[in-house]
């Protein structure tokens, strides 16, 4: 099975304005099929650094690849913001299919049953709870691009039962497309139930203060080694 890209991140600098730089020479390499979580303190620069990524935030020195192509470039990766951002005005399947026009009714259905909605295709985003909202974003990034997914913070806000689910849903989506994934969290619970690896990033301009590698696959992981990896995260 295809596996996602591989992303090399070489900023020589990013910055706002006169401020202190954001990112100074960071480099990050990020394996193919691989689901790293970035932790950090809020205004870190997570967010911005996956806005880099996706080829939105083009202001900086240096490079970012995706699989050799420029970021800028790339194919658009599939994108979950912080809040949904689904179209008030349009049901479920159709706000999935805004993002893909070729895509028709039937494969909207399936694809919505991939994330455990396939009752909810018919109903608008004042009638999804927030859950159901966050399942719909997650289906429309995969209708952008399944292989490439970026998720900023895409359990805040949600009580840890939703989180739970969420996670389910989640794993189930990596476990089937083998998709690269980053995702940014500001929990190291989150972080120690889905990640491969886990960077953390601290200080300004932002470094990497720890880089960790979660070798037990995440299913496979019982409540003691996620008490070892979560203490790994929180104290570097």
């Amino acid at each position: 099975m295809a596996t996602g890209p591989g992303l090399i991140i070489a900023v020589d600098e990013k910055r706002f304005g006169a401020a202190t730089p954001l990112f100074a020479g960071l480099r990050l390499d990020i394996a193919a099929g691989s689901v790293v979580a970035l932790i950090g303190p809020s205004g870190i620069g997570k967010s911005t650094l996956l806005r880099m990524i996706a080829g939105i935030d083009t202001e900086f020195a240096g490079s970012i690849t995706v699989d050799d192509v420029p970021a800028a470039i790339a194919s658009t990766p599939g994108f979950v913001f912080q809040d949904p951002r689904l179209l008030p005005w349009l049901t479920a399947m159709d706000n999935f299919r805004a993002v893909n026009a070729r895509c028709t009714p039937e494969q909207a259905q399936n694809a919505l049953g991939r994330v455990g909605l396939a009752d909810a295709a018919g109903l608008y985003p004042h009638q999804l709870s927030g859950g159901m909202q966050r399942r719909v974003s997650l289906a429309r990034a995969l209708a952008v691009n399944a292989s490439l997914l970026l998720l900023d913070e895409p359990f805040v806000s949600l009580d840890r039962a939703l989180v739970a689910e969420m996670h389910q849903v989640f794993r189930a989506v990596v476990d089937e497309g083998q998709p690269t994934v980053l995702f940014v969290s500001h929990l190291a619970d989150d972080a120690a139930r889905l990640a491969d690896r886990v960077i953390v990033l601290d200080q300004r301009p932002a470094t990497i203060v720890a880089d960790i590698v979660l070798p037990i696959a995440p299913r496979q992981r019982d409540e003691a080694m996620l008490a070892e990896y979560r203490q790994m995260i929180e104290r570097p």
